[in-house]
């Protein structure tokens, strides 16, 4: 299905200003104004991404009280456990706060919820098990905020607990001991963007300026806290929160730590991942190797591997793990394309996508670690959200589904209108999870339609390509894409820039390329301009490319490719279309 090409107005006046009281270039100010930073004051925050930037650790919100408590813990000996997710987010927060009181010689160790038997957040049976086995403080890392039964439960038992988390602040808060968030109630922190593994990484900061009683730590403490911020970028990047504000900080600095500071684990899988020898680490080398790996383990319930990996010393069990990992991730990717297959082949049997408001597809036994990911890819395919749902084939316990967005469409209110067709569920705008009864997803299929169609009209289900600007290939010289990676890190709320040229002939036949031939290989040609352009995944349009026409207009994110010493403009096609027939010149 076509996406509706929408290149940006640019306000001439804002671009020129920038350009002269700003001193950045043409290109920049028309990429700076066109993300609404257009004051001198806006540029400055965004562009100087010094660690200065950083608010001190004890101003986010509910920093001061977990302090007193976890030292007063630490003085007294008492056992302390934290208790992550199973995510790289999780991964890396519990990393983060399990190195930070080995250093400050605690009796520490943690508890990572197994994804496919323990599910998301606090677990009433886990934190039992945690008791009889001595633990008497628990600090939760990326979760808890939402586990009002479960943080009552662990006071019932006798247990002191900590809250750090991220995630929606419900109407009801846990009656935990402290609880540490961006958006807590009846607070003001500036920027609620941060991720479980940058509350960690504050949090951690905190406890090493108060141990050592100063905010200027000794190299012993600094050494920790370059490598938490290598692990809070990892956490950021992967949990997919807003590159902006302190999170482009904690993104530039960490990327440039982390090989430096990382433990023999991450630094064999960054080897597996073909990072070691880049000059130079983007959030999108994490993005796309070893967050999906992380990911990986938790997805196929072993992240406490995943934790293993980040915090252990020894080289030989570091290479063991990393491998492990990356067999897992493998693994994943295969279970992927198969519930992939078996997903678009129902779409091809049984609907007609374009006369869909929304997609529910269900099958037994889909693995429940995979099928979000699908999901997710389906929406982004067909332009719909989709809930993918898998049924126990022994029809024992309730189905579960997992549910992904598109089109601007709000997952979670969609679903809770159809709350009572399910036995539970729970998420967000964008992504959310739930679980029903067999019988009731043909119901449910039609409820959550009729809803989505409530919110978006079915013929208005075509998303937009936002597209910065046109730009000709002949003005991409590695000038002006240099210029263009000021404005990194990119990631959600900060894409790299978006650009489109038009009247593109191709230069020679597509290639496919990849071990399962998944890409796509094209040298492009403008004006007697020749570039290389790669389509990740989208190999798929060599049908439609080699149909005889003759001219395509492309969009494309430009970066520079380096290899072998050689640097090299290269563009990363996003979508393609025929291009219209040139004007005529006016007589």
């Amino acid at each position: 299905m076509p996406l509706r090409w929408t290149v940006q107005q640019h306000d001439m006046a804002a671009i020129e200003s920038l350009q002269s009281t700003c001193s950045v270039s043409p290109v920049l100010a028309q990429l700076l104004a066109v993300r609404g930073i257009t004051h001198p004051e806006q540029v400055s925050r965004f562009l100087d991404l010094k660690m200065t930037g950083l608010r001190p650790p004890n101003e986010l919100p509910g920093v001061s009280g977990a302090v007193d408590l976890i030292l007063d813990a630490i003085d007294r000996k008492r056992k302390i456990t934290i208790y992550g997710d199973y995510d790289a987010d999780g991964m890396t927060s519990t990393a983060i706060l399990y190195h930070c009181l080995q250093l400050l010689d605690c009796p520490v160790n943690y508890y990572v919820p197994n994804r496919l038997d323990d599910g998301y957040g606090l677990n009433s049976n886990a934190l039992e098990k945690l008791k009889q086995r001595g633990t008497e403080l628990v600090i939760t890392v990326d979760c808890g905020i939402a586990s009002i039964d479960d943080v009552q439960r662990a006071k019932e038992l006798g247990l002191q607990i900590i809250v750090t988390d991220h995630h929606h602040v419900g109407e009801q808060l846990p009656a935990a001991d402290a609880i540490v968030h961006p958006a807590l109630p009846g607070t003001e922190y500036p920027f609620e963007g941060l991720c479980g593994a940058g509350v960690a990484f504050k949090l951690a900061w905190a406890l090493c300026q108060r141990h050592c009683g100063s905010e200027k730590l000794p190299e012993r403490y600094r050494n920790f806290l370059f490598r938490a911020i290598s692990l809070a970028a990892i956490g950021t990047i992967a949990d997919v929160v807003p590159l902006l504000d302190e999170n482009r900080i904690l993104v530039h600095h960490g990327l440039n730590c982390l090989r430096q500071f990382a433990n023999p684990g991450l630094a064999h899988l960054m080897q597996l991942c073909k990072l070691t020898d880049k000059p130079k680490l983007a959030a999108e080398d994490v993005a796309f190797s070893i967050g999906p790996r992380l990911n990986a383990a938790g997805r196929l319930g072993q992240a406490q591997l995943g934790v293993e990996l980040l915090t252990l010393d020894s080289e030989e069990r570091g290479k063991a793990l990393a491998d492990y990992i990356d067999q897992l991730n493998k693994s994943r990717d295969s279970l992927d394309r198969k519930i992939s297959r078996a997903a678009n082949k129902l779409i091809e049997e049984q609907f007609d996508p374009s006369n869909e408001p929304a997609l529910v597809l269900a099958q037994a036994d889909w693995h429940l670690g995979v099928i979000g990911i699908v999901a997710g890819r389906i929406a982004e395919k067909y332009h719909r959200p989709t809930v993918l749902i898998s049924i126990d084939k022994l029809n024992q316990k309730p189905a579960v589904g997992s549910a992904r967005t598109s089109c601007g469409v709000d997952l979670y209110q969609a679903i809770s209108q159809c709350s009572e067709l399910l036995v539970k569920f729970g998420g967000h705008r964008a992504a959310a999870g739930l679980s029903i009864e067999p019988d009731m997803i043909d119901p449910f299929r039609a409820a959550f339609c009729e809803q989505v169609a409530q919110q978006v009209a079915v013929e208005d289900l075509i998303p937009e390509l936002d597209i910065d600007a046109e730009a000709p290939l002949s003005q991409l010289s590695l000038e002006t894409v240099n210029d263009l990676e000021k404005l990194a890190p990119f990631g959600q709320d900060n894409p790299r820039p978006l650009l489109c040229a038009t009247q593109v002939r191709l230069a020679a036949e597509p290639k496919t390329m990849g071990a399962d031939n998944r890409h796509l290989a094209l040298q492009l040609e403008q004006h007697q301009v020749r570039m290389r352009g790669v389509g990740f995944g989208k190999s798929d349009w060599i049908e439609h490319l080699t149909d005889g026409t003759e001219y395509f207009d492309f969009a494309f994110k430009p970066v520079i490719n380096e290899f072998r010493g050689r640097r090299n403009v290269e563009l990363h096609l996003v979508d393609y279309r025929q291009s219209q027939p040139a004007p005529l010149p006016t007589p």
